[in-house]
């Protein structure tokens, strides 16, 4: 008996999925638990098992086609079995295309009327006589009378109609105009025009992953209310201690390392922080787990450190370092994505000095984390060099007022400036 196979839901906010690869034709035979597709959610690329034995009997989807939850994909069945019933009108993009036609078609029109019709342009003349009669013109209070193709027309062309002569009626500029134009010799400059090639326009689809960042970001700045604090860290004893600590570890620690764990150690010690919006309630978090972004060729991931204030700053590089490797591989799985309730973004690497954040939800904060300078600075009387780096708080206000994201701060600046007392 032949069995629909649907468009299974990957991720928790997954709304639909791209199918990013084919690893079966029609007709070919698959057992239980063999993976048949990739599928690009929201997340990650991530596979698509069948449950039933049989044979490819029909594929529904073309690879980087985008199916909505619970979309037909494929049809697994008996070899030869009749499954017409199952096809017709139950493709993954049949609903939406016929839905589409059926939205898109003309609307009726007046006996005799044969102009076409552009949703967006309204009635266009199929020739030059019709254009006349029907096409909008503008008062005659010295602007220039053109139908609106005309108009667009000049427009793509970088024509100035002031400077086309109308042959429609009372002047009016129509297609035909625009088509027959040219600049007549006086009128064209005398010195010789620069000459470039056209470049090429190019139309890059939307990743899934790219959508959904766009929609999370988008709400979280339009519905949180951002506030934002910055602070300049001495670093020159990190330097030294991060120094000291390479030449022991087998594991290299990297600067963002050394702001991870500071900033695990400072939410353990404000818990407002550290929380979330739930609406009804503020939820202060009892873990500490921090989502560090990396960046992807189609924007951004978020592994999570899980219980980050408990874990020593070799066992953050060791795990940062696994997770960072994941996700620029596509291949962290949902829950290594989920359940942080603080995010770092860190640019320093990019000679970034200084930026702010959007916070990502259902954080209340994100900390912005820039290059470390080489700057004058005054210590003892005197001007030295010196270290320095910027952090960027990023603050919900529905959750977290000025004096308490300043007071986090603060003590993480102490404890990058001491780091010592992160091991307290």
């Amino acid at each position: 008996m032949a069995v629909k196979i649907e468009m299974p839901k990957l991720s928790d906010t997954m709304e639909e999925g791209v199918i990013a690869k084919w690893n079966v034709k029609e007709g070919d035979k698959v057992s239980s638990g063999d993976v048949i597709a990739e599928v690009e959610t929201d997340k990650a690329t991530m596979e698509v098992e069948v449950f039933d034995d049989g044979t490819i009997l029909k594929i529904m989807a073309k690879e980087g086609e985008a199916i909505p939850l619970g979309g037909l994909i494929a049809i697994v069945g008996d070899e030869g079995e009749d499954i017409s019933d199952m096809v017709d009108g139950s493709g993954a993009g049949d609903s939406a295309e016929k839905e589409t036609k059926t939205e898109s078609k003309e609307p009726k029109k007046e006996s005799g009327d044969n102009d076409e019709f552009d949703p967006i342009l309204g009635d266009i003349e199929k020739s030059d006589e019709k254009e006349s009669d029907s096409s909008e013109s503008s008062s005659d209070n010295g602007r220039i009378k053109a139908s609106p193709l005309a108009k667009k027309m000049a427009e793509e062309k970088g024509i100035k109609l002031s400077q086309v002569k109308g042959s429609g009626p009372e002047g009016r500029i129509i297609k035909r105009d625009i088509e027959g134009y040219k600049p007549s010799e006086e009128k064209k400059s005398s010195a010789p025009a620069a000459s470039f090639d056209s470049e090429e326009s190019e139309d890059v689809k939307i990743s899934q992953m790219r959508k959904t960042i766009a929609r999370r970001l988008s709400e979280s700045k339009f519905t949180n209310p951002h506030f934002y604090e910055t602070i300049d860290i001495d670093m020159e004893e990190a330097i030294r201690a991060r120094t000291s600590l390479n030449e022991v570890s087998d594991v290299k620690i990297s600067f963002n390392d050394i702001v991870v764990k500071a900033c695990a150690a400072a939410l353990r010690r404000h818990p407002a922080v550290n929380s979330s919006w739930l609406d009804d309630v503020i939820r202060k978090h009892g873990d500490v787990n921090v989502a560090v972004a990396v960046a992807i060729e189609d924007g951004l991931m978020t592994p999570v450190i899980r219980h980050a204030d408990k874990k020593n700053l070799r066992q953050i590089s060791a795990e940062t370092r696994e997770l960072a490797g994941l996700a620029r591989d596509k291949k962290l799985q949902p829950e290594q994505m989920e359940g942080s309730t603080f995010t770092i973004s860190n640019l320093g690497m990019f000679g970034i000095e200084e930026f702010t954040a959007i916070i990502n939800p259902p954080n209340a904060c994100i900390l912005a984390v820039g290059a470390i300078r080489d700057v004058p600075v005054v210590k003892n009387g005197d001007v030295v060099p010196g270290k320095r780096m910027k952090v960027t708080l990023s603050s919900d206000h529905r959750i977290v007022d000025g004096a308490k994201a300043a007071e986090f701060l603060n003590t993480l600046r102490q404890m990058i400036e001491n780091p010592l007392a992160m091991m307290l």
